[in-house]
């Protein structure tokens, strides 16, 4: 059997919210606390979205340059997870569960104890 014709069409539906979220996760983050004047730029990952911006603060890369700085990731119940990147370790942790599109991209805007924007 020839392996193309059992292939699975593209998921347009997935697609889709792809290209409906993306935007709205790029308009929250004019919204943000800290770092206004870079420009963050928001990647699919996966199931998730990834957001990175140039290290303004030279805390983790001494040369500005680009850094992680936070994954969301929606969960099958509706609700979203909010990971920061722990640069060190380079590793995503866990920061919050259980919250809204908007809750989640507010934790990340807000960010008072800047762990997401270092």
């Amino acid at each position: 059997m020839n392996a193309a014709a059992v292939r699975q069409p593209p998921d347009t539906a997935a697609a889709q919210v792809v290209g409906f979220m993306q935007p709205f996760i790029e308009r929250a983050l004019k919204d943000r606390a800290r770092y206004r004047y870079v420009q963050p730029r928001v990647l699919p990952e996966g199931d998730a979205f990834r957001i990175e911006a140039p290290c303004c603060s030279r805390n983790v890369d001494k040369e500005g340059g680009v850094i992680d700085i936070a994954l969301l990731r929606p969960v099958p119940d509706g609700s979203w997870q909010v990971y920061a990147r722990n640069h060190p370790m380079g590793i995503w942790e866990l920061q919050a569960r259980g919250l809204t599109l908007g809750d989640a991209l507010e934790t990340v805007c807000i960010d008072a104890d800047r762990i997401f924007w270092p």
